[in-house]
């Protein structure tokens, strides 16, 4: 194997090591948003008798969540309940837009 051949090895080697630690690190930035998913569009939790992730039956199902930015959970923009309130997410499960 050439000189220049081992260099571009090692240096395929440290990109991959580099961007598995970054997927690592984005990761982490992200945290679980319920009530903020279109039906069947949650990453999990859809509550007693679902599955998981695309199981969620109702828009903005309150006990779904999704994964988003740490921080902008409660900042999404969301329509307003039938009874005019402002619907935001939330950082543990709702009460309310659960299936009948």
């Amino acid at each position: 194997m050439s000189k220049l051949m081992k260099s571009v090895a090692v240096a395929g080697a440290v990109a991959a090591a580099l961007s598995a630690h970054g997927t690592t690190a984005s990761a982490m930035e992200k945290e679980k948003c319920f009530g903020v998913s279109l039906a069947g569009q949650n990453d999990c939790a859809a509550g007693p008798g679902t599955t998981c992730a695309g199981s969620s039956t109702v828009d903005y199902q309150g006990n779904a969540w999704t994964l988003v930015e740490a921080g902008t959970c409660m900042d999404i923009d969301l329509p307003e309940m039938a009874d005019g309130t402002m619907r935001k997410g939330a950082l543990e499960a709702l009460e309310r837009d659960l299936p009948a």
